[in-house]
């Protein structure tokens, strides 16, 4: 058994006392072993400094050496990079102190829970006094048009003009690429060199955030951050086994931006709570890392409340991921999950220069039963395609599982709400690709779960996507406009 940490924020320091304390010990390091890139630096530069793409292990005794040869030799890192290698810098200690060491002289004698609690900031928080009112705008009269508009938004249109300016395929271990499904997926160890129960192993990520759900309400923005990501891990079929955030905000200095950022964290954190690991139920799944970002802002306001989440998935088998594409026709398509008026922050309010107020409220265990049915189902080969529900709703999900292989559509319009609302409300859920023949077996295992399913129409031979009587399009028109509408504002 072993610990392993990259070093970032604290550098040494922060990575040696962390190891030893989430453990239960403390440590001893020699700054004169830490390898150096130039000469006569100051013991705290040595101890603190942030130097990027370095790693610490604590291991027994006996793999030392092991891990050190791996390195040096192995990989010759000195014969790569003058002056980098890996050295033993220290050991563990069982009196949980955290000493350092640097020429002789002891510099650092601390209790090592006593460092990792660091400093507690009781800075004053004020909720604003913002009220957030949803618009009065009339049912369009050309949804067809609306479709194409928000199809080319920057915010929902074809990130290809990104993907294609690096490689995507570095080491032959890509199975899914990005753009492909909801999420990216790898086959870390898919190698002779590696033991052979997990060479199949597969990971997902996905990476997500709505600023304009964090004006509206920063503690449901965090909710959803961490919601959505986990969506789309689990539409490839991989489980959500731990996240990281990247924090954004403003001044917390200000009483309202340390409020921002206190309900947002707040929301990332209950979110976590509230969905659990699939193969560990009595474990919320864990927040293993993040960052802050403070102070951003211009002379325009702080940026909206930013709460960024990135999600890894697991999946046993990689070869069971599935991708966002419609695959055939004459396929049935099926909704997971109910619909909300919930518009506020959505892409289809920002065409009219619209904020609105109900944004997403996910109830956490719905949101955890659906991934679970959704990656059952994933791993009993019970689905063709499956894509998450978020920026544009129901009709940019389904536009967008069309495109892929241009297989066209044909749906039926749910009316128990407005048919803007019904299209384009950005409440989380799954749009699903199956065989007839499935299906069946596919309703009683979301019904164990208690999950509602709604048969919403088929996969046509026809290039053409078809929404009740509201819209007809070709597909050849609305993917022309979504793979154009972010690379023509990058020009």
């Amino acid at each position: 058994k072993v610990g392993f940490k990259d070093l970032g924020a604290g550098g040494v320091a922060c990575a040696s006392v962390e190891l030893a304390d989430t453990a239960g010990y403390g440590a001893e390091i020699w700054l004169d072993n830490v390898h150096l890139s130039m000469h006569g630096l100051h013991p705290s530069v040595v101890l603190c400094s942030e130097t990027q793409e370095r790693f610490m292990w604590v291991c027994h005794p006996d793999i030392t050496d092991l891990i050190i040869d791996h390195y040096n030799s192995t990989f010759d890192m000195p014969g790569v990079s003058e002056l980098a290698r890996a050295s033993a810098i220290g050991k563990i200690r069982n009196d949980n102190q955290y000493i350092v060491h640097v020429n002789g002289a002891e510099i650092v004698n601390a209790p090592a829970p006593m460092v990792t609690r660091g400093f507690i900031y009781d800075r004053p928080v004020q909720s604003p006094n913002s009220v957030y009112t949803e618009p009065e705008l009339p049912e369009p009269e050309d949804y067809n048009a609306l479709l194409l508009d928000l199809l080319a938004h920057e915010n929902i249109s074809s990130r290809l003009g990104v993907y294609e300016t690096y490689d995507k395929q570095v080491q032959g271990r890509t199975i899914i690429e990005p753009g492909k499904a909801d999420a990216g997926v790898l086959a870390p160890f898919n190698d002779e060199k590696y033991p052979e129960e997990i060479r199949h192993v597969g990971i997902a990520h996905a990476t997500d955030h709505n600023p304009l759900y964090g004006k509206i309400d920063p503690y449901w923005c965090g909710v959803n951050a961490v919601a959505e990501a986990m969506r789309n891990v689990a539409a490839t079929g991989a489980t959500p086994h731990a996240i990281t955030d990247c924090l954004c905000f403003g001044n917390p200095e200000n009483p309202e931006q340390m409020w921002e950022f206190a309900e947002a964290t707040r929301g990332v954190a209950d979110a976590c709570k509230g969905i659990h690991l699939k193969n560990n139920k009595n474990y919320p799944v864990p927040i293993i890392a993040g960052n802050v970002s403070f102070y951003n802002e211009s002379k325009m306001g702080a940026i909206p409340p930013s709460p960024i989440v990135s999600c890894l998935g697991r999946m046993a088998d990689v070869n069971k991921a599935i991708t966002s594409g419609f695959k055939e026709a004459h396929s049935t398509i099926i909704l997971i999950g109910e619909r909300n008026n919930e518009l506020g922050g959505s892409t289809y309010y920002s065409l009219f220069g619209e904020l609105g107020k109900n944004i997403p409220k996910p109830d956490l265990a719905g949101v955890e039963a659906e991934i679970w049915a959704l990656t059952d189902l994933i791993d009993s080969g019970l689905l063709r395609a499956a894509h998450d529900i978020s920026d544009g709703g129901i009709a940019i999900a389904l536009a967008e599982m069309s495109f892929e292989n241009e297989i066209g559509f044909e749906i039926k319009i749910e009316q128990d709400m407005r048919t803007d609302q019904w299209l384009f409300s950005q409440t989380g859920g799954f749009i699903l690709e199956v065989d007839n023949i499935n299906l069946p077996a596919i309703i009683s295992i979301m019904s164990d779960y208690g999950i509602p399913v709604t048969e919403l129409g088929k996969t046509t031979t026809h290039q053409v996507m078809v929404f009740g009587s509201v819209i007809h399009m070709s597909l050849a028109r609305a993917k022309d406009c979504w793979t154009n509408g972010l690379r023509d504002k990058l020009k």
